[in-house]
């Protein structure tokens, strides 16, 4: 029998057929198969397409392929040792996830999971909806903003994903059951095929009806996010209080969703239920019509469908754009002095989304210890928003287990951390969500637009005029002048020749060579001095040298850069990255210096280059 999911007729499966009954791979064909995937606490990431071309949008996937995804799900079930675990499992939009899902809901069927299989869905979603009770954990199959042929698996629990060391052991699992090699591909392929029909087919049977419990899960947690309480009446206050806000002066949004598994969230209903006017294009998941990750040209459809509806309807000025599981987006927004719309980069998104949740924070409580927790190359003009505010920034390697982690640690530790996140990539994760959401995002622009206290007390303390009414552009135009490399430039990447230790060895050494040779140059751009900063996990050490970073040294490393009064005016940083084969690098300047930008990251460039050439 067949099976289509209810919301767009979508193919999820045939359960006569077993995806795994095939001759087993051997095990020489499986190591290169692993060989092949990314693994860290960010995700197990690989090209399963089956040509092997990440731009592929096909659904095949080779035999090896998907028993590493059978495997994964039992290291998964071993990991959480319980007696029958109930688990959610879903997948965002990628061609290759419904047969991977397959797969794993089969496995873990056949472990004795109780199993609710939300199909397409959002990570933020599935997130939202592990938080309910009598759920011990999930398993979501994505590759975040990869291109389309990648595909791979994220497992969590309580609103987000593993932390290091959880992760740590679970791919310990994994690998040990690879090393066992034909018992394991035996093990997987017994499973499904003496998978109980019966409940195989119950399972398949709820998934309507568990995706629209999860949504009901999801939104009222986004209601909680956005309000700040789970009080009842305070929930029902906030929405009519944003409500007549909207209705004097009402703000649209425009949703690109690009095919993600947005399109099978609560975008639109829930925005609708705050009183925003809402329009979404390409809201049918598979309907990918430009490359995934939110940045760059690929926000350029998003940036002319909202200046198309800013024409009819000066309501509409703002617009959103979402990788494929639908926890990153990025945002346009109309310049409403040129009537053109325009695309914001990812580090004025957190910059802003950070200026409305604390000023919330600060006009609830004008006295308490406030921070937020960010990764390394998030821009230092989210200190000086901090500084405004008398809070703490606090910061984490890159990764959003990490970033999650440091702020429940510094909550813990009697902080209150409203929102955290990775300026880098745009998101923000406002608590009590532990990843990140546009829809949080949207929420938290449209009250700094909206509630006018937010803003009047960002103004007031910057001793500037408030206006007659708040518009994006001026909000923007207020933020600290930072120029910073945008994730998305070509310049941002590069390719190493060597370990990672080694080049922060000869990193170190050409830092302190070149900085006599440039002391000139840096000089007169201000630079006298500078300090450096080595990220791991939750821990951010001032130092240089392997003292200061341990095996494998992949952590990230920033150079703050100081002028006479020893005050950090700028930073370089790199890090090789966990998720995709490449070495990512940025350069963070106060004011707007794009020259002294730009010499800046070309020096990085050419220490990084140097010392990653034998």
């Amino acid at each position: 029998m067949t099976y289509t999911d209810a919301l767009h007729t979508l193919f999820i499966t045939d359960d006569e057929r077993d995806p795994l009954s095939f001759s087993p791979p051997t095990c020489d064909e499986m190591n290169r198969a692993y060989g092949e995937m990314i693994i860290s606490a960010s995700g197990w990431r690989k090209v399963f397409a089956f040509s092997g071309d990440e731009e592929d949008r096909g659904a095949q996937v080779k035999r090896c392929d998907l028993i590493l995804a059978a495997l994964a799900a039992v290291a998964f079930f071993r990991h959480l040792d319980k007696e029958r675990p109930s688990v959610l499992v879903g997948l965002d939009a990628r061609p290759t996830g419904r047969l991977l899902g397959e797969v794993v809901v089969r496995i873990l069927l056949a472990l004795g999971c109780s199993v609710r299989y939300l199909f397409i869905t959002s990570a933020p979603q599935i997130m939202a909806a592990s938080t309910h009770d009598g759920c011990d954990a999930f398993f979501y199959i994505s590759a975040s903003h990869n291109p389309i042929g990648h595909n791979g698996f994220k497992m969590g629990t309580r609103g987000g994903v593993y932390d290091g060391n959880t992760a740590n052991t679970l791919m310990a699992t994994y690998a040990s059951l690879l090393e066992a090699g034909e018992a394991s591909i035996r093990l997987v392929q017994e499973l499904s095929a003496g998978l109980d029909r019966d409940t195989y087919r119950s399972t398949l049977e709820h998934i309507d009806r568990d995706r629209a419990w999860s949504l009901d899960c999801y939104s009222r947690f986004a209601l909680i996010t956005a309000a700040k309480s789970s009080d009842d009446a305070q929930l029902a206050r906030f929405k009519d209080s944003l409500h007549t806000a909207l209705m004097h002066e009402p703000i649209g949004i425009v949703g690109e969703l690009n095919g993600s598994a947005r399109g099978a969230s609560i975008d639109a209903p829930f925005l609708s239920s705050l009183g925003v006017q809402v329009a979404l294009y390409h809201d049918r998941p598979g309907d990918v019509v430009h490359a995934i990750v939110p940045e760059g040209e690929n926000l350029d459809l998003c940036r002319s469908l909202l200046e198309a509806h800013y024409k009819e309807n000066q309501s509409y000025v703002l617009g959103y754009s979402v990788d494929n599981d639908g926890d990153r987006g990025n945002i346009v927004y109309i310049d409403e002095t040129s009537g053109k719309a325009k695309i914001l980069d990812a580090q004025r998104v957190y910059a802003l989304a950070l200026l409305s949740e604390l000023a919330q924070s600060r006009l609830k409580n004008p006295t308490g210890r406030l921070a937020t927790a960010v990764n390394g190359p998030t821009s230092m003009r989210v200190d000086a928003i901090a500084r405004v505010f008398g809070a703490e920034v606090f910061r984490s390697e890159v990764g959003e287990a990490n970033v999650v982690s440091l702020g429940e640690q510094k909550r813990s530790e009697g902080w209150e951390v409203p929102i955290l996140g990775e300026g880098s990539n745009g998101g923000n994760i406002t608590h009590p969500a532990r990843v990140r959401d546009p829809i949080n995002t949207l929420v938290s622009l449209v009250q700094l637009l909206r509630r006018r206290e937010i803003a009047d007390l960002w103004f007031t303390r910057l001793t500037l005029d408030l206006p007659p009414r708040y518009t994006l552009t001026a909000i923007i135009e207020s933020l600290p002048p930072f120029t910073t490399t945008a994730v998305s430039s070509p310049s941002a990447v590069m390719k190493i020749n060597c370990g990672h230790g080694e080049l922060k060895r000869r990193y170190e050494a050409l830092l302190a060579s070149d900085w006599i040779q440039r002391a000139s140059d840096l000089e007169e751009r201000g630079f006298t001095s500078y300090r450096v900063y080595q990220t791991e996990g939750l821990e951010c050490r001032a130092g240089i040298g392997e003292e200061y970073r341990t095996p494998p040294y992949t952590g990230g490393y920033k150079v703050a850069l100081c002028d006479r009064d020893g005050r950090e005016q700028a930073f370089l940083w790199m890090r090789g990255s966990k998720t995709e084969p490449v070495f990512r690098l940025i350069a963070d300047v106060a004011g707007d210096r794009e020259e002294t930008h730009d010499y800046l990251l070309a020096w990085q460039r050419s220490l990084i280059e140097r010392a990653s050439t034998p």
